[in-house]
């Protein structure tokens, strides 16, 4: 097999347009895609500071308010997940031939996975009550604004109707800057 070639058509990753040249050169946004998996395997490390090294436990109230964001983003990426279909790719560049959706949790957003996974890092950082994963909250708000515009970029020469969608529907979290970006 070609090392630049597509997965077969009976791969589950059929359409993703992975490809070793593309974790080369990012032609279809791989390096996107790798920033957003390393800040989010990165949640896996510890607490930092230590809620206790500062001479206080943290509040047990944010540490459930912290779990209970974490689960409503992993639902909220569950209806994003079933919504968007066989549209689905984890690389910002669209699926070729993808029919845009606009309906159910995205007529709620643009992007509503990237709005599940800030959703689950924040929960975690309250839960925790870890200034390290606040900023990994942070990084990863940074990392998926710039997937999404990225993917914006592509959208709107494939489905011209996505320009009226942009202008009447937010981004990621509507009203914040950076990430709700409506023109």
């Amino acid at each position: 097999m070609d090392p630049t070639s597509t997965p077969s058509p009976k791969s589950p990753l059929k359409g993703w347009q992975f490809s070793w040249g593309g974790w080369l050169d990012n032609r279809h946004g791989e390096w996107w895609l790798l920033a957003q998996l390393l800040l989010i395997a990165a949640t896996l490390f510890p607490a930092w500071p230590a809620p206790g090294s500062w001479g206080y436990a943290w509040p047990l109230p944010f540490a459930l308010a912290g779990a209970l964001l974490f689960l409503v983003g992993l639902l909220m990426a569950a209806q994003a997940f079933w919504r968007l279909g066989s549209s689905l790719t984890p690389l910002p560049d669209p699926k070729p031939g993808a029919a845009l959706v606009t309906s159910g949790a995205y007529g709620r957003c643009r992007h509503p996975l990237y709005q599940a996974v800030l959703l689950c890092e924040l929960g975690v950082a309250f839960a925790l009550g870890s200034l390290f994963h606040l900023g990994l909250f942070l990084a990863l708000a940074a990392v998926l604004g710039g997937k999404a515009r990225r993917e914006e970029r592509l959208l709107v020469p494939l489905h011209p109707e996505y320009v009226s969608y942009r202008r009447t529907t937010p981004a990621i979290l509507p009203g914040l800057p950076g990430l709700d970006w409506r023109s």
